[in-house]
């Protein structure tokens, strides 16, 4: 059960007002339409392999599946690791 006016979005943009960042210095990475507005506004949207067609057509960049290590495999991709 979540507020009606509850997202990860809005979660994201309270941490980022809190902490002194903007919502461009975000990476999201998601799969499912709880995700797509949190990908949509993020400064880099990553949509998982696996996500549904909606997420991926919003998303930067799609990675690999969350079974075949979708998050490593973007951050390489971005040399953030």
């Amino acid at each position: 059960v979540v507020e009606k006016e509850a997202s990860k979005a809005k979660g994201l943009q309270r941490l980022c007002d809190y902490y002194g960042y903007s919502m461009k210095d975000v990476i999201a990475f998601g799969d499912s339409m709880n995700d797509y507005e949190m990908i949509c506004q993020a400064g880099l949207g990553i949509a998982m392999g696996n996500a549904v067609e909606s997420v991926k057509q919003v998303a930067n960049y799609v990675t690999k599946p969350v079974s075949e290590d979708g998050v490593y495999w973007a951050l390489k991709h971005f040399n953030l690791i």
